[in-house]
This record gives C-alpha cells, sequence and structure tokens, in this order.
C-alpha cells in the first residue's frame, strides 16, 4: 500500500473511532458542546471550513482514481485472460485489480464517513442547544406560575380589603387596583400559555433530532455490514479465481 492510501486507511480508522466515540450513551450533548467550546476548538473553527472543503475535494480525486484504475485493471484482466497469457502475469494483474477495489472502498467510505461526521457534530451542538432552551424554558414557566399564584394571593386579599372598607375614595382606588391585577394575572396566563406553546414546540424537535440521530447511526451499522458482506464476497471470489 503506497503512502497515499496509507494516510486514507488511517484516516478512515480515526474516523470510525471518532462516530464511536459520539456514539458513547454517557456522553451528553452538552457536555459534547461545552467540550466543542473549548479555546483550542475556537482557534480551529476559522479554518474548519475550508478544511473540511480541502479533504472533500482530496477524497473525491482518490476516489475517481480508485474507479479509474478498477475499470483499467477490470478491462485487462479479461483482455488477457480470454488471450490465455501466462498464469504469473493474470495474477499480478488480478492482485492489481484487488487493491484498486480496495482503494476504492477505502476512499468512498471515506468519504461517506466525512460527511456523517460533520452531520452528527452539527446534530450533536443542535440537540445541545434545543436542551437548553428547554432547560430555560421550564425555568421561566415555573417562575411565571409562582408570579400568576402571588398575583393571586394579593388579588384575594384585596377583595378582602375592599369588602371591609367603606370608604368611597379609598373603595374606588382598591377596585382600580385589583383590576390593574387582573389584567396582570390575565397577561401572565397568557404568557404562561405562549411558554407551554413553545416548550412543547421544542420538546418536539429535540424528539425528532434523537430520532434522526438514531437513524444515522443504524445507517452507518447497515453500511458497515454491507462492507464486511461485500469484502467477504471478494474474497470469496478470489479464492474461487486462484483456485
Amino acid at each position: 500500500m503506497t503512502f497515499q492510501w496509507t494516510a486514507v486507511a488511517l484516516f478512515l480508522y480515526g474516523e470510525v473511532g471518532v462516530i464511536l466515540i459520539f456514539c458513547i450513551p454517557f456522553i451528553s450533548p452538552s457536555r459534547w458542546k461545552k467540550i466543542f467550546r473549548y479555546q483550542l476548538w475556537s482557534k480551529i473553527s476559522s479554518y474548519w471550513n475550508k478544511a473540511f472543503l480541502s479533504i472533500i475535494v482530496i477524497l473525491i480525486v482518490l476516489f475517481l482514481d480508485a474507479v479509474r484504475e478498477v475499470r483499467k485493471y477490470s478491462v485487462n484482466s479479461e483482455v488477457d485472460k480470454s488471450a490465455k497469457l501466462y498464469a504469473s502475469t493474470y495474477d499480478h494483474l488480478h492482485m492489481k485489480l484487488f487493491r484498486a477495489q480496495r482503494n476504492l472502498y477505502i476512499s468512498g467510505f471515506s468519504l461517506f464517513l466525512w460527511l456523517v461526521l460533520r452531520r452528527v457534530t452539527n446534530l450533536i451542538v443542535q440537540l445541545a442547544t434545543e436542551t437548553e432552551s428547554c432547560d430555560a424554558l421550564k425555568a421561566q414557566v415555573e417562575k411565571n406560575n409562582e408570579a400568576a399564584k402571588k398575583y393571586m394571593e394579593d388579588n384575594e386579599h384585596l377583595k378582602k380589603v375592599l369588602d371591609s372598607s367603606k370608604a368611597n375614595d379609598k373603595e374606588q382606588k382598591l377596585k382600580r387596583e385589583n383590576e390593574t391585577l387582573q389584567h396582570e394575572i390575565e397577561k401572565g396566563k397568557e404568557e404562561l400559555r405562549r411558554m407551554a406553546e413553545s416548550l412543547s414546540k421544542s420538546q418536539a424537535e429535540v424528539l425528532a433530532l434523537k430520532k434522526q440521530s438514531e437513524g444515522l447511526t443504524r445507517e452507518y451499522d447497515r453500511l458497515i455490514t454491507e462492507h464486511e458482506l461485500l469484502q467477504n464476497t471478494i474474497l470469496e471470489q478470489d479464492s474461487k479465481k486462484e483456485q
């Protein structure tokens, strides 16, 4: 294996390792978000998009080169087999075909996992943000509930004072205060309703993000299984051809 394909293979192993680390269940999205906010990542983030696009271009070039090599040696293998050349020459071409196919799989899966890794990272950050928003909304709703209870208690107290009061001026003043408090209570109830709707919407978005993340994990497992099946099929074909 040449240096470039060795580097691509190591890059593929690194991608698999990072995705497995992201799948660790006891590390929450909020903790991942805190890790992404470290000073080191903030320095790298300015170059992240350029590096991401550069790696995609390199992987696409290597993938196309591997496709070209596979097509090249597939045609040469069929021609040499039909021409009945020496067995060593045929085995040499067959070995080159196998290497080209191996390079094709390595570059293809590296490109795919690079895109998956970018998507998983974005989903983790979005999930952590939505979780923080839900916590903030819950705290605000609890605060509004306490304020509403306080307004209700004040309202009851004012009603009692209003019943026991005999002076018209004081009675009118208390009525105005009562109306003001009722208006504030209605406003607080309306705000509570809006907060509850926002909380329900955020929870639905969080559930959707969780389902999407689980779908990506299942898709990754399926692709790994298909990759292993393809490798086993190629090995079986190679062993049959050698026999």
